[in-house]
């Protein structure tokens, strides 16, 4: 008995093991991980070697067993091809969500177009980011926000930067961003559509903020311990007054390190709650870059953020930290410096300097 005709697909969500497909006439079709790929319709079981999401053609009523060619024998072979066939039958996609579906439909394999996205995107924001403070170093009127503006980079200082980086990423974040895909897959990660709400992408996002925030003091501070910082975390320092594209001039051990906060903390979350989807983990990815970015700027400017957010950490926080080789270890917030006393600059040496004596005068007293 075959299966009754299934139209097009208009809801598609994702669980720990398998994408829900939710057609117009309410029928359900589960695909299971690529290594193992089932479609199963009304309780019944067709082996496919290969489907995609939102390809699903409206009356399939000649689905069989092993078979693949009445799922997929009209489906173009251009990605514009891939995204004119996904908006002619999900008209209730946005044209971000067809597109998105066009390029996973139009690659056919998961782990490369997530691989060649990230990597994409992540070499576009960062570079992207780092070019108007590259600009504004050479601008003189920007001087008077410079933090040490005594110390502004050099072209070939840049120059020099850009190159390690650029090795940095793609003899190191390369590989670990071909890998990201299916290790967040496992842990429930979702790639389809639709996407999720803006304000579920939020407030995650400012989870992600907290966790990494924290596992960046730990493992920054840990990194200042005498060996560590003289065989990892001393090429970082080779910029007493940082710039924008040296937020990523690190040595391999420690991009790992201190990356594993950034990628670490939404896979844990994915693992624990099964609620995360890829989108949200790029616009994560997006905010941790231009945090970076900009702590390492070395621009304070009366719009500076912490202005308006006092535990915002900010270049202000950062920049002490170079200057100085000591304290400061948080990333985006100020609270582990200060609750562990590990504040660095004037104002903190300041405090530090009254409390003691606050405290020797109440042993006098």
């Amino acid at each position: 008995m075959r299966p009754e005709p299934i139209n097009s697909v208009i809801e598609i969500r994702r669980s720990f093991r398998y994408r829900k497909f939710l057609s117009h006439n309410h029928k359900f079709i589960y695909l299971y991980p690529v290594h193992d790929p089932v479609v199963v319709v009304d309780q019944r079981t067709y082996h496919v070697s290969f489907i995609k999401i939102a390809i699903v053609k409206p009356l399939l009523t000649g689905l069989h067993r092993n078979s693949t060619s009445s799922l997929f024998n009209s489906s173009p072979d251009t990605y514009w091809g891939q995204f004119d066939e996904i908006s002619k039958y999900n008209v209730h996609l946005n044209v971000f969500e067809r597109l998105w579906a066009a390029w996973y439909a139009y690659m056919q394999n998961d782990v490369l177009a997530t691989g060649i996205m990230s990597f994409l995107m992540h070499e576009f924001v960062y570079f992207g980011r780092s070019l108007p403070w590259m600009l504004i170093d050479r601008i003189p009127y920007f001087n008077r926000y410079k933090i040490q503006n005594q110390k502004v980079p050099t072209a070939q200082e840049q120059w020099n930067c850009a190159k390690l980086v650029l090795l940095s990423h793609f003899t190191v974040e390369l590989p670990q961003i071909w890998l990201f895909h299916p290790m967040a897959v496992y842990a429930g990660l979702a790639t389809g559509v639709p996407f999720p709400s803006l304000l579920t992408m939020a407030y995650q996002i400012a989870v992600f903020f907290v966790l990494e925030d924290t596992w960046h003091y730990w493992s920054h501070r840990a990194l200042h311990w005498g060996p560590f910082y003289k065989n990892i975390h001393k090429i970082h320092h080779q910029y007493s007054a940082p710039f924008g594209m040296a937020a990523e001039y690190a040595s391999p051990i420690e991009v790992m390190i201190l990356g594993l906060g950034t990628v670490g903390a939404p896979i844990l979350w994915c693992a624990i709650t099964g609620d995360l989807h890829i989108l949200t983990m790029y616009l994560w990815i997006v905010c941790r870059l231009f945090q970076a970015i900009d702590a390492h700027s070395g621009y304070e400017f009366p719009w500076s953020l912490h202005h308006f957010l006092p535990f915002w950490a900010g270049a202000e926080h950062h920049d002490v930290h170079h200057e100085r080789f000591i304290g400061n270890y948080s990333s985006s917030f100020r609270w582990w410096d200060y609750v562990l006393d590990t504040e660095s600059g004037p104002e903190a040496a300041r405090k530090r300097r009254e409390r003691k004596l606050e405290k020797e005068g109440n042993k006098v007293q």
